[in-house]
């Protein structure tokens, strides 16, 4: 353990502190090495959804709902999901969680059709229920205040990073070995992780690798620095008192909002770049890298800014609101693709909502900051429920307008109508963002 000496000016004498450690970015990665196979097998299907579609003979209502049975799931599951992370803590709630879903992932591969592939996506998103509100409270324990910024946006980075880098990967072993291998090979790299994961990962009270120092800087900072699991357990009432906070309500309607342009990108954006702007299947693969590079950006920049004016002295609910709020005006310029023939302009265009909509996703942020202490993991899931509406909501929603319609133009429609009910959720709801407190 490294130590420094410093003077002291009364006697001349020499007193050693302690130099912090780094542990909790060492936690940090290991979730957002998690969070990017969480996406890896929750997009898998939209790569694959044309070759699904024309050896099941799926039409694009059906597509919506298969797409969508992964957010029933993981919606159903997302408040007893809270609750096993508040009783049992991050470790052993996120790790079972990432070998179930990847177990469930690579059965997939045994699909025979329409039936048996919404099942098993049910239950991959059964199983990813825990998953964000785990970041969130692994995120909250770990880091103090002034670092939850860019904390909470490495997790949500995770997202965009690994969909950038791995989608051309994705839609390359589909191109070759067909939507079966896709999904194998997604699956045991998350089962792959689980094994990394139980080995390395621990909470701050348990952890060898933190010392004195570095707990202190945390504590002190408002890190919510605890035991692994809650001590009294928690009481079904507490979900109907939390509802009662109109930040908790302000945040869960922004984070619909800001998650729906989100699951266009996640379910019928390949589809829409093969049908509606007439791209191979590699060639789309290529095309979906700016757009979620850009969103990558998006998230750490709206992190690293209100991060950046809470050191200045701006107020909390002030330096978390302007991203989240700016972000999803500009998530509106999505509606510009429909108004131009160019692929390349369609692709630019598209880079600037997906910043944008990167920029407004750290709510998860806010709601590491309105948490009550001990519910944590239960706030989590409130506001992870209620993104996971939009999961279901829009790719239903998508393939009903793209089946009568024929067009992608009135789906991007949509995504816009919908940031804008966001904005006015931030703005007019939320309230000020402080901890709350539930007795």
């Amino acid at each position: 353990m490294d130590n420094e000496a410093i003077a002291n000016p009364a006697d001349g004498s020499y007193a050693h502190a302690q130099r912090r450690t780094n542990a909790r970015w060492a936690m940090l990665a290991l979730v957002f090495i998690g969070t990017i196979i969480n996406y890896l097998d929750r997009t898998n299907m939209s790569v694959v959804a044309p070759q699904i579609a024309k050896e099941f003979a799926v039409t694009p209502v059906m597509m919506g709902v298969l797409f969508s049975a992964f957010s029933w799931a993981f919606a159903l599951a997302t408040l007893p999901g809270g609750y096993f992370l508040d009783r049992f803590g991050t470790r052993v709630t996120y790790g079972v969680c990432l070998a179930g879903w990847s177990l469930l992932t690579c059965l997939q591969t045994f699909a025979g059709g329409f039936a048996s592939l919404f099942g098993l996506r049910f239950g991959v998103g059964a199983a990813e229920a825990p998953a964000f509100p785990a970041n969130n409270k692994l995120v909250t324990a770990w880091f103090p205040q002034r670092e939850r910024g860019v904390a909470g946006s490495m997790c949500s980075m995770g997202v965009y990073i690994g969909t950038a880098f791995l989608t051309p990967v994705e839609f390359y072993v589909a191109s070759e070995w067909g939507w079966r291998g896709v999904f194998i090979s997604s699956g045991l790299l998350g089962l792959a992780w689980a094994i990394v994961w139980f080995i390395a990962y621990k909470e701050p009270s348990q952890s060898r690798l933190v010392n004195r120092a570095e707990m202190d800087y945390i504590r002190e900072g408002g890190g919510v620095v605890g035991t692994a699991a809650s001590t009294d357990g928690f009481r079904w009432d507490h979900l109907w008192k939390l509802l009662r906070f109109r930040q908790i309500w302000g945040v869960c309607i922004g984070k619909l909002a800001a998650t729906t342009t989100l699951y266009f990108f996640l379910t019928w954006f390949p589809t829409y770049l093969m049908q509606a702007r007439g791209m191979s299947m590699l060639h789309a693969g290529a095309a979906a890298v700016g757009p979620y590079l850009s969103a990558a950006v998006g998230v750490m920049f709206g992190g690293w800014w209100g991060d950046w004016m809470i050191r200045r002295g701006v107020s909390v609910s002030k330096a978390r609101k302007i991203p989240m709020v700016l972000g999803l005006l500009l998530t509106g310029t999505i509606v510009l693709a429909n108004f131009t023939t160019s692929n390349a302009i369609v692709v630019g265009i598209l880079c600037v909502a997906f910043f944008a909509q990167g920029m407004s996703s750290t709510t998860w942020v806010v709601v590491s900051e309105i948490a009550p202490r001990d519910l944590v993991g239960m706030t989590g899931s409130i506001a992870s429920f209620a993104s996971n509406l939009a999961g279901i909501i829009t790719p239903i929603t998508i393939g009903f307008i793209v089946q009568k319609t024929g067009s992608f133009e009135w789906a991007l429609g949509f995504c816009a109508i919908v940031a804008m009910i966001g904005v006015l959720a931030y703005t007019v709801v939320l309230g000020k963002i402080e901890r709350l407190h539930v007795e």
